[in-house]
């Protein structure tokens, strides 16, 4: 079982509310830790957003309690009805992550006895207020995410696993139900960098020179998914086409294979070069001298087609080779748009770079 930050800071959350709580004398501190849950958030960012949403919420909770509570008494049927009537407010306000604290709230209010309704009714919302601002507090200063960090390994350690195993599709040397696994995790993961990025571009910057940093950097890890994604497709035509691919006549499949080969050795020193470990610079693109353009490279395949053809061919599928060849040149695209976006990073702000990559990336 792996126990993130999330969970020590719900609990420290949930530890400080109540002190709080006790601290000030409030009677059932329990609401303040029930609060706090709610109001804990992966970032910064979105845990202010839910502060002021659950603010809303807990106002128009206490209203609706104090409302019903001095019409109709205390009859559960009252309290019923209440709850119904909160929802829909809430729902019309587009306030519905903090729907669940509003209902805490009318419950906790309407349940309580006595000519002193309005009252403890005022305490219990106090309560519930001082729990959310203990979860925003211990959300903005214990263990504060670091998502850049968080994202540039996922994306590191997900591309080398989808490199490793392109490697070994184009050389037909994979299992396919094993390579059929290996996409539905890649695929899972791909969707955990896309929120991890979500996260780190809500992170807020307050001096305007780290801003720039920030939106230079959000330009260089927004190509660096795109390019993965890429990488990700191209795998996907791989195993899709082996059959294709294995009926491709031995010069035409070296060439693809010696081609891929080197587009994901210069993927892997383009993530290097990001963490400073290869000098700006430096480009295995433009020492690569036999390399065959993108326009020879569909001649020979047009070639291809035609010797095909007048030989009468009928395993080499042109059309489904196609597809692969398309994936691979859009891959090569987002490469040198990545390698563009990283020298020009590193050119401008290549001392600032993060340090924790020279500790974790080596």
């Amino acid at each position: 079982m792996k126990l993130g930050a999330r969970v020590f800071k719900t609990g420290v959350a949930i530890v400080f509310a109540l002190f709080i709580a006790e601290l000030l004398e409030l009677p059932s501190p329990v609401f303040a830790g029930i609060a706090a849950i709610f109001a804990i958030q992966p970032s910064i960012y979105r845990s202010y957003q839910t502060i002021v949403e659950q603010v809303q919420a807990n106002i128009i909770g206490a209203t609706i309690a104090v409302i019903f509570g001095l019409l109709f008494s205390h009859h559960v049927v009252a309290i019923g009805i209440a709850v119904i009537v909160a929802i829909g407010i809430m729902l019309k306000f587009k306030l519905e992550k903090s729907l669940s604290l509003s209902l805490v709230t009318v419950v906790a209010i309407m349940e309580i006895q006595g000519d002193d309704f309005l009252t403890f009714g005022l305490i219990r919302f106090v309560t519930i207020l001082v729990g959310v601002l203990a979860a925003f507090v211990v959300n903005l200063f214990f263990l504060p995410p670091k998502y850049e960090v968080k994202l540039f390994r996922k994306i590191y350690f997900l591309q080398d696993d989808i490199i490793r195993w392109t490697r070994l599709a184009v050389r037909q040397a994979s299992e396919h139900t094993s390579t059929k696994e290996a996409l539905s995790k890649f695929k899972s993961r791909m969707q955990r960098v896309d929120t991890l990025y979500d996260f780190y571009k809500e992170e807020r910057n307050y001096f305007k020179n780290k801003k720039f940093v920030k939106a230079r950097k959000l330009v260089v890890y927004r190509q660096m998914i795109t390019t993965s994604k890429k990488s990700l497709e191209l795998l996907h035509r791989l195993h899709n086409h082996e059959n294709e691919l294995a009926q491709l006549p031995t010069q035409f499949h070296l060439m693809i294979q010696e081609r891929l080969d080197f587009l994901l050795t210069y993927h892997e020193q383009l993530l290097l070069k990001y963490t400073g470990k290869l000098k700006p610079e430096h480009s295995e693109w433009s020492k690569h001298i036999d390399y065959v353009q993108r326009n020879e490279l569909m001649e020979i395949f047009i070639k291809q087609i035609t010797y095909a053809h007048d030989e009468g061919d009928t395993e080499f599928s042109s059309y489904h080779l196609l597809y692969i060849l398309s994936r691979i040149l859009d891959y090569e695209e987002n490469l040198e748009h990545l390698d563009t976006l990283i020298v020009s990073y590193q050119t401008h702000h290549g001392h600032e770079i993060n340090v924790e990559f020279e500790e974790e990336f080596i």
